[in-house]
């Protein structure tokens, strides 16, 4: 697996991570825990180094279940997770919560579920209004000299957050949303990314497994699955934006791909600095989206679907509106 730098910071993963929300989390059914114990320590032995969780994930067992399947590996691996949340007796969110002593608790709780003794990148998981950013930002700075972390990260942030937190203490990486089916960051975040030095983490980069071209109008999602509430993901919305599916399956078919390694490829294509994290619950599945760091695109293939994805209007929000207002902020 080649490596890649997060920006300026130095930091070097894999040029794929393994996103392990959805291990169980989000988007059920969800396998034994053996089993994705299982896919976590395959993962390292296909050479990925990067895992991304957080302590909102399950609340707190998706950490437990990472810090566990890499026990084994401690100091080969980096491993990323997030604060930012509250959470009532039914592991509920309550409201975000970036105070700077909850940030504290947070890391202490997040190193021993992680079985660490540093967090090797620590994310605000959203923007809370309610907490200057300078304060959340020198609040990880003081982590930093304290050894309980090694590196500061934001998601989903707009540049003027990213600006300021970055003048307090440099941030490492951006985890935002980012794929064909949802470009938004190119008009405003990739451009100060670079400027600033800044590596750039997209979740969802097969648009929450529409691009993997497996899902279609007719699919059906549990109630429990986060994509039934997404307005992106109503059967209409499905069918509307299917033709960008479409697209990669035609160009991927002439470069012996499937759509997901293509769409994995046309991200790590855009920026050395790009590292997507792609989630699964399945070997074959991660076996096959590794296999996009194989695929090489020529600037003709670039041109050739940066022409045709800007034919097709993309129908949907990628998120209900009340979540959507934590984003970008």
């Amino acid at each position: 697996m080649q490596k890649r730098a997060l920006g300026n910071s130095g930091l070097e993963v894999s040029a794929l991570g393994l996103g392990c929300m959805g291990l169980n989390f989000s988007y059920p059914p969800f396998p034994e825990k053996k089993e994705m114990i299982s896919l976590i320590r395959s993962a390292v032995e296909r050479g990925v180094t990067f895992f991304d969780t957080a302590e909102a994930y399950g609340p707190h067992t998706n950490e437990e279940l990472v810090g566990e399947a890499l026990a084994p590996f401690r100091g080969q691996v980096v491993i990323a997770t997030k604060f930012g949340f509250n959470f009532g007796p039914r592991g509920e969110q309550t409201g975000q919560n970036s105070r700077p002593e909850h940030i504290r608790e947070v890391a202490e709780a997040s190193l021993k579920r992680l079985r660490i003794d540093a967090i090797d990148l620590f994310y605000q998981h959203r923007v809370d209004t309610s907490v200057p950013i300078e304060e959340v930002a020198g609040t990880v700075k003081d982590l930093i000299k304290e050894g309980k972390v090694k590196h500061f990260g934001l998601s989903e942030a707009g540049v003027q957050t990213i600006r300021r937190a970055h003048a307090v203490q440099s941030v490492t990486a951006l985890h935002s949303e980012y794929s064909l089916w949802f470009r938004r960051p190119e008009e405003e975040v990739i451009p100060a990314l670079e400027e600033l030095g800044i590596g750039f983490v997209p979740f969802s980069p097969l648009g929450k497994g529409f691009l993997t071209g497996k899902i279609d109008e007719t699919t059906k999602f549990d109630s429990s699955d986060f994509r039934s509430i997404v307005p992106r993901f109503t059967p209409e919305a499905r069918k509307a934006n299917e033709p960008l599916v479409e697209l990669l399956r035609a160009i991927a078919e002439r470069k012996r791909a499937t759509p997901a390694q293509l769409a994995l490829a046309w991200l790590l294509a855009r920026k050395p600095w790009i590292v997507p994290i792609p989630g699964t619950k399945k070997l074959d599945r991660l076996e096959e989206n590794l296999g996009a760091a194989d695929v090489e695109l020529t600037a003709d293939d670039l041109r050739e679907i940066e022409a045709a994805a800007s034919t097709i209007k993309i129908q949907g929000a990628r998120y209900p509106e009340q979540l959507e207002k934590r984003t970008g902020l």
